[in-house]
């Protein structure tokens, strides 16, 4: 099915490079690094093309889609009732390219004595219906939890809050951050604390979990049984017709084997065939 999609997205791409042309790129924390790395290869066979990449969330990215700010929104969720309500009135169409897959990483301390964590567990935490990690496992210390999140702006929030939460709130004590960077740091300087990140931003620095038993790699998200999975976005307005030019062109690249091979080298699964 993945790759039926994609075959789909590649046939509809005109080719067409404008020289000497500037591309925008905003939106998603998640997907910025392995944008960065398309950019980089991009621009490599394409010199004259001068390329901007800015994350700072998928919600951020999406609005700029809509204000003419950016040619091409990363997002690592779907596109909201309200965005789409919002291009209706605008007269707007909005065009979505599944670019990879990623799995959301739930993180903790290093010296943190604990290894696996259950959905249930996540949301008790995250509603602050469980506040101490002997509620969780009674061998651990009976020491206050520190939940960290992604901010409203984040994709990864997003899903979290749909996925994890079933849309139920997140409990005041949570704290949240603006970049997953800053999560991972907090996580680093307390014992105590626990966040999600996408799996491409595991590091050494931080203990991964298990969900459910199951470990966030590559090969169990594209299979399907890591639990918190899910695809990552480009979007285009397509409002005056399917992107051309360098925008198409770039799209081309993220969707080529060595583009998609790029997704693998961030801890992501490629949305189409490397080979």
């Amino acid at each position: 099915m993945k790759k039926t999609i994609v075959t789909i997205v590649l046939t509809t791409l005109s080719v067409v490079l404008v020289l000497g042309s500037t591309l925008v790129i905003k939106g998603s924390n998640t997907v910025y690094p392995v944008a960065q790395l398309w950019a980089e290869g991009f621009k490599a066979l394409n010199p004259d093309v001068e390329i901007s990449i800015e994350g700072a969330g998928s919600s951020t990215g999406i609005k700029a889609l809509f204000n003419g700010q950016t040619d091409i929104a990363n997002s690592s969720r779907w596109i909201k009732p309200s965005e789409i309500e919002q291009m209706n009135r605008d007269g707007k169409y909005f065009v979505p390219y599944i670019v990879a897959y990623d799995g959301i990483a739930i993180i903790v301390n290093r010296s943190l004595a604990i290894e696996n964590i259950t959905l249930q567990q996540l949301y008790d935490i995250y509603s602050g219906k469980v506040t101490t990690w002997n509620q969780i496992d009674s061998s651990l210390p009976k020491a206050r939890i520190v939940p960290f999140s992604r901010d409203n702006a984040s994709g990864t929030f997003e899903y979290f809050v749909e996925h994890v939460m079933k849309g139920d709130k997140l409990a005041p004590q949570v704290q949240q951050l603006a970049s997953t960077r800053a999560e991972v740091e907090q996580i680093v300087q307390n014992i105590y604390a626990i966040g999600y990140i996408g799996m491409g931003y595991i590091t050494g620095e931080v203990k991964a979990l298990t969900v459910e038993g199951i470990e966030p790699t590559v090969v169990n998200v594209n299979v399907g049984i890591y639990p918190i999975s899910r695809p990552l976005f480009m979007f285009v307005d397509a409002t005056n017709g399917l992107p051309t030019g360098t925008v198409a062109d770039f799209l081309r690249y993220a969707l080529s084997p060595e583009g998609q091979a790029a997704v693998l080298t961030v801890g992501y699964v490629n949305a189409y065939g490397t080979k």
